[in-house]
């Protein structure tokens, strides 16, 4: 296909995110207009961007790249299937995602709602390395279920994902090449969204723990049905191996998309917390050890999928601020303040 070009770059006043603090931003863009844009991710060299839209006709997500400055927005998965989670590798010349295109040319049947709000764990999901302008190099995972959420740390060069391959959805380790696979949690319960601090020394997640007989058994019933539902979820930390793993908030709803801040000694992520079983996300600060709770955004419906550029300079997001539908959710850009 031929790649989209965005023309003009759209430049809004920080004002106008009503009643937002803006301690923490500066020079806020807009980088998209229009479509369903979010999980939009760094390079290792801070100039361009890869992030999952729902465009071009398409009846679910693909996986795009643009320029930091929101220009040549272009396809780089197949257009085939759902896709979700893309990163850059370490060398900068890579990407990794998930995508179910091998189990049909189709998007996936959605979810049933009639059991409530609950995700897709698609079985057909597995995790690929392609190059960046999107030919698939190699198929990094290949076991029976759910294989996604990859995030890569640049430093030590290893994939963070979540597997269905041990019977539970547990975070995983393996290297760039999809060797040295591990796993790295083990407590009944999703395990999933994991990153790694800048150094590698340290991981972040969001874990839902059901933890009495009635959860656990909705819980595995769900999990029969490749489902899992999102709304009760907590940020956990721990080492980089999965050691002296602590839950950092406890809030009864659902956080999730952290990620560290650039010096590594906060989280930034987003919660529900003001309105549980709602919408209405917003970004939070927090320390490591779930100290020193921090609101940055008061824009009242959805602001969700932070993450810092590698030079520590700028913040991307995804928000549903000035979309024109209840489904147009775009990727914006700010200078980052501590």
């Amino acid at each position: 296909m031929v790649p989209m070009k965005i023309p003009l770059l759209w430049l809004l006043p920080l004002a106008m995110f009503a009643q937002q603090p803006v301690a923490h931003f500066a020079n806020l863009k807009q980088l998209t207009s229009g479509g369903s844009n979010g999980e939009s991710y760094w390079s290792p060299d801070s100039k361009r961007i890869i992030f999952q839209s729902t465009r071009d006709g398409r009846a679910c997500d693909q996986e795009y790249i643009m320029n930091a400055d929101g220009s040549d927005q272009h396809l780089v998965s197949t257009g085939k299937g759902v896709t979700t989670c893309g990163y850059f590798t370490s060398d900068n010349k890579h990407i990794i995602y998930a995508s179910t295109h091998e189990g049909g040319d189709a998007c996936p049947m959605p979810p049933d709602r009639s059991k409530g709000y609950v995700w897709s764990i698609y079985p057909t999901f597995d995790i690929y390395l392609a190059t960046d302008q999107g030919k698939i190099i190699k198929k990094l995972t290949d076991t029976p279920g759910y294989d996604a959420e990859g995030t890569v740390n640049f430093k030590t060069k290893k994939i963070l994902y979540t597997s269905l391959a041990s019977g539970d959805l547990e975070l995983w380790t393996m290297k760039e090449d999809g060797s040295g696979k591990k796993r790295i949690t083990n407590t009944e319960g999703y395990d999933g969204g994991a990153v790694a601090s800048h150094d590698g020394s340290k991981m972040v997640w969001r874990a839902y723990r059901p933890d009495t007989p009635e959860k656990i058994a909705r819980y595995r019933d769900l999990l029969k049905e490749n489902l899992t539902t999102p709304m009760k979820m907590e940020l956990f930390v721990a080492d980089a191996g999965g050691a002296n793993a602590k839950q950092i908030t406890n809030f009864g709803c659902a956080s999730f998309a952290p990620t560290f801040t650039p010096d590594n000694k906060k989280i930034l992520f987003a919660s529900n917390k003001n309105k549980c079983d709602s919408g209405a996300f917003e970004l939070f600060l927090i320390n490591p050890d779930g100290t020193g709770l921090e609101q940055v955004t008061d824009y009242g419906k959805f602001t969700s999928f932070p993450e810092f550029s590698p030079d520590g300079k700028y913040l991307i997001f995804a928000s549903s601020y000035q979309g024109k539908s209840n489904y147009e959710f775009n990727i914006f850009r700010a200078d980052w303040k501590p």
